[in-house]
């Protein structure tokens, strides 16, 4: 190890020499398709770092989506495509583009009105002929709710909303009778598309009150764990097999891991 800080140049070379005839076997193996589960991981380990509030993670965590970044760009370079000297400029390119109110002739106040400047200089450099072409331009391969909020956002900038967050609730109201009235019917078709409505509705909901689904989720979906272990930490402590335990029994603890949890 040397006694100096690496630097980003010399990051460059150690992904270079890993590819290159007599590097790591696994490394020239990797392609754009084999790294694709690699950078979903990665990124969802920022978020976690960020979640934990734990600068250090955080700093292990960016460096190793940096690092799926060069190697995605090392691929590139090899196949004569691009290099990461052409990501930089594309990224600065675009970020001086679309903050003509700091690089440009363009005012801004707010940030709603910086937003609104992005999002006219974003179609237009797409060439998005209509407010459609923007709707498909959000990535499908996103997550649902993430996708639905940001799809609705952006049906919202041409007035296509409601007037009030009541609106959208009375409209989760009413997808959720119908969701019922599909379930009723036995018509899993019916009923999975309905569900599906019902989803859209609530992220509609959430949206008008700025929260983001995806990380509402995650967040429940980690307090189930925590309250799921606590049942299960009780039931130890207390003699008892989990799986021969009534729900009423669980039930219980659940109630009590509310409470502490």
């Amino acid at each position: 190890m040397q006694d100096e800080r690496y630097t980003f140049e010399e990051l460059l070379e150690i992904m270079k020499k890993l590819r290159e005839p007599g590097g790591c076997p696994w490394d020239r193996e990797q392609n754009h398709e084999s790294l694709k589960k690699y950078f979903i991981e990665e990124t969802y380990e920022v978020l976690e770092a960020i979640d934990l509030k734990s600068p250090d993670k955080l700093c292990e965590e960016l460096g190793d989506v940096l690092l799926q970044v060069i190697f995605h760009a090392r691929i590139a370079e090899e196949n004569g495509q691009f290099s990461i000297d052409d990501v930089i400029h594309g990224v600065s390119e675009k970020m001086v583009n679309r903050h003509e109110h700091v690089f440009g002739k363009k005012h801004a106040e707010t940030a709603d009105d910086v937003i609104d400047l992005w999002e006219k200089i974003k179609k237009k450099e797409k060439g998005a002929t209509c407010q459609t072409d923007i709707l498909k331009d959000v990535p499908a391969i996103l997550p649902a709710l993430m996708r639905s909020y940001k799809v609705q956002e952006k049906a919202a900038k041409v007035g296509f909303d409601w007037d009030h967050v009541d609106d959208a609730w009375k409209k989760v109201q009413e997808e959720t009778e119908e969701f019922c009235e599909a379930y009723k019917s036995n018509d899993m078709a019916k009923t999975t598309d309905e569900l599906g409505d019902l989803l859209f509705a609530i992220v509609n909901v959430a949206r008008f009150l700025k929260i983001q689904p995806e990380l509402a989720l995650t967040g429940t979906i980690n307090k189930f764990i925590k309250r799921f272990e606590y049942i299960e930490t009780r039931s130890c402590e207390q003699g008892k097999d989990l799986t021969k335990m009534s729900l009423e029994e669980m039930d219980l603890l659940w109630n009590e891991a509310k409470a502490k949890l």
